[in-house]
């Protein structure tokens, strides 16, 4: 399972809901590290960046995951120059699928390619060594984009309005072998229960997380959509369609 919050009302279910608790053996990473695992073998199902879903060629749950419909709050792109000037970026490496999406509107909207510096989310030390920095989920809640001496996109935002359509961030995804009905009743009724228990979820994981609470209850409510509709999956398949076609451009000979 991932570790970042908007993960939480996914998985709330799974480890309070009496039923769900024994349905999973759950253990917790960053994304990256979920595709790894699942790539590795070493589990059967994760919620899984998007990107290395299609990598892998992985199946997914189709009723929940992790989108947006607008801006997201926690997929930053800070640059210290014009984005039309960007020719490096620092890049999180805990999610590939948002890594990609950088690529993809730095290049649409504003017809750059920069070099990739993969390193810890940590904004100031990213800046100086790269033009501007790509910081995501946790690491970036704790920054206050309004606040920040550089300009700032929203990369939620930047999609939708690019596109007219959701962005899908990370699904429920694992070998088309496992992709049972039973999990699939599972994973839903664990979101379910998680939304429902919203306001327990912020007052536990907002002092985890060194947050506030006014700050996790609207990232929760206005910011991260958990059902997937089909205006999300038609979004999803856009996003690979152009991800395979960036990849085949920059990289002959390797694809999705």
């Amino acid at each position: 399972m991932v570790s970042y919050l908007n993960t939480v009302p996914l998985v709330w279910g799974l480890l309070h809901k009496p039923e769900l608790k024994d349905v999973f053996d759950l253990s917790f990473a960053v994304p990256s590290a979920c595709a790894d695992q699942l790539a590795a073998g070493q589990a059967d199902i994760g919620i899984v960046p998007v990107i290395e879903m299609a990598r892998q060629g992985l199946d997914y749950f189709r009723e929940t995951g992790i989108t947006c419909r607008g801006p997201v709050r926690s997929i930053l792109l800070t640059s210290k120059v014009p984005f039309h000037k960007i020719k490096t970026l620092a890049t999180d490496s805990g999610s590939r699928t948002s890594v990609m999406l950088a690529r993809l509107i730095l290049a649409e909207k504003y017809g750059v390619e920069p070099e990739l510096i993969s390193m810890p989310p940590r904004l100031e030390p990213m800046l100086q060594v790269a033009d501007a920095a790509l910081i995501i989920g946790d690491a970036a809640l704790h920054l206050e984009p309004s606040g920040l001496p550089f300009a700032t996109l929203d990369l939620g935002q930047e999609w939708t309005e690019l596109t007219k359509l959701p962005f899908v961030f990370a699904v429920w995804s694992g070998r088309k072998d496992v992709m049972r009905p039973q999990y699939a009743k599972a994973l839903v009724e664990s979101c379910r229960y998680g939304q429902a228990q919203t306001e327990e979820i912020v007052k536990k994981e907002a002092p985890a997380r060194g947050l506030s609470e006014a700050l996790v209850r609207e990232y929760f409510k206005r910011y991260i959509v958990f059902d997937l509709d089909e205006k999300a999956h038609q979004g999803l398949q856009l996003y690979l369609k152009n991800a395979a076609l960036i990849e085949r451009t920059l990289v002959p000979g390797v694809s999705l």
